[in-house]
C-alpha cells in the first residue's frame, strides 16, 4: 500500500490530478474507497470530493438522495440525472399498425413514466431536492432519458454515458460492442457486425418519440403550468441536454423547466433533426424557446445548440410514389430564417454562441442596423453555402456580411464559420490576438477556397488593424476520404470554441463507424 506520506513529500503538497491519478491506478489494482479511506484523514476528504464530485442520479435513488448527500454538498459539481424507461421487448421495438392494436401501438410510443416513477414525480422530487440547496452553489445539470433496450434491437450501437471533463474522454464507456464480426442479430438488420437491412420507419419513430406527447397532460398548457410551479433551483447554474438524448423535448416545454434555475449561466443543447414533415412544427416550437431565453430572467452567458442528424436516416424515412417523397424527409435539411432570426436576438447579451445545423449563418447575419453584442467573445455558426459546388461569389458576400456584423462585437476575439458532411469539410475562422495588432484568417477544408482582397479588406477593418497591424491568411487541407460524417467534419476541423459537448462528438462518430457502408443521402 501507498504511503500517504508518499517519502519526504506531504500528500497535501502533490498536486489535486496527480492524487487523483494515484486514487484510479489502486481502485484498477482492486484497491476498494473503503480500503483507501482508511489510509489517512488527507485521504479520506480526498476521496470524499473525488466521489461527491460527480454524481449519477436515478428516480430510485431520489428518496434517500438529500439525506445521503447532506454533509458532502458542497463537493457536489455534476448530477447526470438518468432518466431509464422501462425495458421493451420485439413486439415494441418498432410499434407498427398491423401488429399491435391501436392502444398497444400507442402505449408502445409513450414516454411518460421511467422505471420506477413518472416524470412528472421524478423532477418534481428532484426540484425540491435541488432548491434548499446552497444558493452560491455551482452545480451542472446533465439530464438524460432513454431506454435500456434503446441499445439493444435495431441501435445496437447507442451509448448512454454522463458527460466527460473535455480531454478526458479514456473510460467513457464508448467501447466498440458491434465491430466485432461476431456481432450478429439478423431480425434486427445486423449479420456478422454490420448492418444488412435497414430499420422500419417505427423503430426511428420510437427513440425519437416526443417525452410526455400522450400524457399524462391534455394540453400544452396545462404542462407548462405543471413546470412552472415545480420549486426554483437556484444552486444550479448549468444545464446538459445531450444528443444521447434522441427522446425529444418539446423546445417549449424546456422553456418553461429552464425558467425554473433563476442562476443559469451556460445551456448545452443538443436537439436530433426531426425525420418529416414535423419539422416545420418544430421550429415554431423552437422560435418559442429562444425568445424565452432572450426574455430570461437568469443571467445566461454561454449558449452551445447543436442539432445532430444522421444522412443514413433519411434513407431509412424516405417513402416514394410517383416519384415524390411521401415522408417529407430531405436529406440535409433547410434551416429556418426566422429560428436564424430568434437566436441571433437572443444572443445580444451573450458571451458565447454557437448555433450549428439548427440555424445558417447567412440568415443570422441579416440583423437589423439597432443590433449589438456587447459582450460577445466567440460566435460559432454553420452554413451551407460552404460547399465546393455554390459560388465563390455567394461564399464571398457571406464572409463580408459576417465582417459587417462582427463590427457591432466589439470583443469579439474568434468567429468560427463551418459546414459538414459526408465527403465535406469546410471552416473559416478570424482571430484577433488583442493587445498584438495581430489577426488571423484560416481556411481549413476539403477544397481549397480563393480569399478575395475585399474579403480581406473587410475583416482587416473589424480588427482596427492600422498601418503597423497585421491580417495573417492561412490555408490549410482536409483529406475528402476523411470525412464521413459531420462528426468527422467537426473533429478535423478543429475549431477553437465548443460547438458539442466532446463525449457527444465521439458518440456521433462512433455511430457512424457503425454505419459505414449503408447509403447516404
Amino acid at each position: 500500500m501507498l504511503s500517504p506520506s508518499l517519502g519526504k513529500k506531504p500528500w497535501d503538497s502533490l498536486p489535486g490530478e496527480i492524487r487523483l491519478l494515484i486514487f484510479r491506478s489502486l481502485m484498477q489494482d482492486g484497491c476498494t474507497l473503503a480500503h483507501l479511506a482508511a489510509v489517512s484523514r488527507a485521504w479520506q476528504t480526498d476521496l470524499e470530493r473525488y466521489n461527491f464530485a460527480r454524481i449519477k442520479l436515478t428516480p430510485s435513488r431520489l428518496k434517500d438522495f438529500g439525506s445521503i448527500i447532506r454533509r458532502n454538498q458542497a463537493l457536489v459539481r455534476y448530477i447526470w440525472f438518468c432518466l431509464e424507461l422501462d425495458d421493451y421487448n420485439c413486439t415494441q421495438c418498432a410499434p407498427r399498425s398491423g401488429m399491435l392494436t391501436n392502444e398497444e401501438r400507442e402505449a408502445a410510443f409513450t414516454v411518460s413514466d421511467t422505471e420506477h416513477c413518472p416524470i412528472t414525480t421524478a423532477f418534481q422530487s428532484l426540484f425540491s431536492i435541488l432548491s434548499v440547496w446552497d444558493q452560491d452553489s455551482e452545480l451542472m445539470l446533465d439530464i438524460s432519458i432513454y431506454s435500456p433496450s434503446d441499445a439493444q434491437h435495431w441501435f445496437p450501437y447507442l451509448t448512454f454515458v454522463p458527460d466527460t471533463p473535455s480531454g478526458r474522454l479514456e473510460g467513457s464507456g464508448l467501447e466498440p460492442t458491434i465491430t466485432d464480426q461476431g456481432y450478429h442479430d439478423p431480425l434486427h438488420g445486423w449479420v456478422t457486425g454490420f448492418r444488412h437491412s435497414a430499420p422500419p420507419p417505427e423503430a426511428i419513430y420510437k427513440v425519437f418519440h416526443s417525452v410526455m406527447e400522450e400524457g399524462p397532460f391534455d394540453s400544452d398548457q396545462l404542462e407548462f403550468q405543471w413546470w412552472d410551479q415545480l420549486p426554483s433551483v437556484s444552486a444550479v447554474t448549468r444545464i446538459l441536454l445531450r444528443q444521447q438524448n434522441r427522446r425529444r423535448w418539446k423546445p417549449s416545454a424546456l422553456a418553461h423547466m429552464l425558467a425554473r434555475f433563476p442562476r443559469l449561466k451556460e445551456v448545452y443543447y443538443e436537439p436530433w433533426r426531426e425525420w418529416g414533415f414535423l419539422q416545420r412544427h418544430t421550429d415554431k416550437e423552437y422560435l418559442y424557446l429562444f425568445e424565452s431565453i432572450r426574455h430570461g430572467h437568469y443571467p445566461l452567458k454561454k449558449l452551445v445548440v447543436f442539432e445532430n442528424f444522421n444522412q443514413q436516416y433519411p434513407v431509412f424515412m424516405q417513402r416514394f410514389q410517383f416519384g415524390e417523397d411521401l415522408s417529407d424527409c430531405d436529406g440535409i435539411r433547410n434551416p429556418a430564417p426566422a429560428v436564424s432570426r430568434m437566436i441571433a436576438l437572443a444572443s445580444l447579451p451573450l458571451e458565447h454562441l454557437a448555433a450549428s445545423f439548427i440555424i445558417d449563418a447567412s440568415h443570422f447575419f441579416a440583423i437589423d442596423p439597432s443590433w449589438e453584442w456587447p459582450n460577445l467573445i466567440s460566435l460559432v455558426l454553420t452554413s451551407r453555402l460552404l460547399t465546393p459546388e455554390e459560388n465563390s461569389t455567394e461564399i464571398g458576400a457571406l464572409l463580408q456580411t459576417a465582417a459587417a456584423a462582427a463590427l457591432k462585437m466589439p470583443r469579439l476575439e474568434t468567429m468560427e464559420i463551418w459546414n459538414g458532411q459526408k465527403g465535406l469539410a469546410a471552416l473559416f475562422q478570424y482571430r484577433v490576438f488583442r493587445g498584438s495588432q495581430e489577426a488571423k484568417i484560416l481556411w481549413r477544408g476539403t477544397w481549397k477556397h480563393h480569399i478575395t482582397p475585399s474579403v480581406l479588406q473587410a475583416w482587416e477593418t473589424v480588427g482596427h488593424l492600422d498601418a503597423g497591424g497585421r491580417l495573417d491568411l492561412v490555408q490549410e487541407q482536409v483529406e475528402e476520404a476523411a470525412i464521413q460524417s459531420h462528426g468527422d467534419a467537426l473533429h478535423h476541423l478543429r475549431l477553437s470554441s465548443q460547438a458539442i459537448r466532446p463525449v457527444s462528438l465521439q458518440q456521433v462518430r462512433r455511430e457512424q463507424k457503425a454505419l459505414e457502408g449503408v447509403e447516404t443521402v
